[in-house]
């Protein structure tokens, strides 16, 4: 650039340049000059919740009578604006800066205050009046609070419960399907594929209630806490206006932390939302490897399914076609997983007053939470719900399951039972062939006790 393409600004250590078409100032310049680390910005869904904050911010020192009406109007016409990402370009510090989060704080006073004197054509000042009554040791944990919460009730929870509603859907449309059961990979006792994916269904509802068990604390927010917790330079009924603004403008039930103290120094909630998060992630991995499992082949596999074929598989085999979106999702959950780790350090690094792995915290919640709900989506309408049935496989598996023996056992007893099944293994025959020739069951009974159907409601066939 030449220096007609800058602009100097000013901050509390003196004078540098700034792109002159850049709405952010001295300290946002400073930033990125400082940390050229990973190239990686804070994400959409947190500078969504910091411009909602800053809207709240405003709404609430002008309801305390401590910011003029028509700064505050501006300024929260800015904050929306950049809430609604009309100025992501403007935040471009990178993930890893200061622990605080003050740099990322910074940036949106000093874009926000630039919108709203050019809206006022009066100054407004980024810290006298945008960060009014505020620190970003309580902006930037609230804002990890709302980004997550946001994502949470709007994208994840709605996908899980779409991902839940297409299993069960495809359980139903399956439930006279019989297949053999597995343990340890092994052939097992008969399942309806009903109950084999009745079991996913109940992962991913269990893991709604445990995202709807940490939505209340997630809730809970720090702001109004200032630099250490104790409300320095805020009016004491600063943060729950906030709340309350913040609450009317989401329908998300927020109010002020119980302790001002624990929620600027911990990432305790934070920590335990990546918790459950994992959690869906893991739920996320075994379906999606069940589902792998039961299309491998087509013919040296299981071959129970075929998934919906959506791209070709391979540069050099024609006709290959692979199970891409179940290894997209078991790719997603296991970032996810990582994620995890990184919070619970994150959340280790909470020293006296403050938490200093904030913006990393955000960074990577978010982003599990944008996997989570992408993923769900896609593995609910391009795998579970489009794939087939190969009934003839199934059957073929079943009716050579030397396991099958096991509805023998109170009748025949477990050793006549065990040398059966290890003859019919050894012969390729069928179990009801074998059980004909070594026991005195007729072929009624027979019939009545290795029904496939009935062995998958459990119980005693006597």
């Amino acid at each position: 650039m030449t220096d007609q393409e800058f602009r100097v600004e000013h901050d509390s250590m003196g004078e540098l340049q700034v792109p002159a078409d850049a709405l952010w100032g001295a300290q946002t310049q400073r930033a990125v000059q400082n940390f050229p680390i990973s190239g990686l910005s804070m994400p959409r869904a947190f500078i969504r919740a910091l411009g909602l904050i800053k809207w709240a911010a405003a709404g609430a020192n002008s309801e305390l009578g401590l910011l003029e009406t028509k700064k505050a109007v501006a300024i929260q016409a800015a904050a929306l604006a950049v809430a609604n990402g009309e100025h992501d370009q403007h935040f471009p510090i990178d993930v890893f800066q200061t622990g605080s989060g003050t740099s990322s704080n910074m940036n949106a006073n000093e874009v926000i205050a630039r919108l709203a004197t050019q809206q006022l054509g009066a100054p407004v000042h980024p810290n006298d009046d945008v960060n009014m009554g505020q620190s970003s040791n309580d902006v930037i944990p609230t804002t990890v609070h709302v980004s997550a919460a946001l994502l949470v009730h709007e994208s994840l929870l709605p996908a899980l419960e779409h991902l839940q509603k297409t299993i069960r859907a495809k359980a139903k449309e399956t439930d006279r399907v019989v297949k053999t059961g597995r343990t340890h990979l092994m052939d097992a006792m008969p399942v309806k594929l009903s109950q084999e994916l009745g079991g996913w269904a109940t992962q991913i509802a269990h893991g709604q209630e445990r995202l709807q068990a940490v939505l209340p604390r997630l809730c809970r927010l720090a702001q109004g806490g200032t630099a250490v917790g104790t409300g320095i330079n805020a009016h004491p009924n600063f943060g729950a206006k906030v709340t309350v603004l913040l609450e009317e403008h989401t329908e998300l039930e927020f109010a002020p932390a119980a302790d001002y103290f624990e929620a600027l120094s911990s990432q305790d909630t934070a920590v335990e939302l990546s918790g459950q998060l994992k959690t869906i992630a893991v739920s996320i991995m075994k379906i999606a490897n069940d589902l792998r499992w039961m299309n491998s082949g087509p013919l040296a596999g299981l071959g129970e399914i075929a998934l919906p074929a959506l791209q070709p598989g391979s540069s050099i085999m024609p006709g290959k076609v692979n199970p891409v979106i179940p290894e997209a999702a078991a790719m997603a959950a296991a970032q996810v997983i990582g994620n995890d780790t990184t919070i619970t350090i994150g959340g280790q690094s909470g020293n006296f007053q403050l938490n200093v792995m904030l913006p990393v915290i955000a960074y990577n919640l978010t982003q599990s939470i944008a996997l989570l709900a992408a993923t769900a989506a896609q593995l609910a309408d391009q795998a579970i719900a489009g794939f087939a049935v190969n009934q003839d496989r199934l059957n073929e598996a079943l009716d050579r399951n030397p396991i099958l023996v096991t509805a023998l056992n109170p009748v025949i007893g477990y050793e006549k039972g065990a040398a059966i099944a290890k003859q019919a293994y050894a012969e390729g025959r069928p179990i009801r062939e074998v059980a004909a020739e070594q026991t005195d069951l007729t072929d009624a009974e027979l019939d009545r006790l290795l029904d496939v159907l009935e062995l998958t409601r459990g119980g005693i066939k006597s």
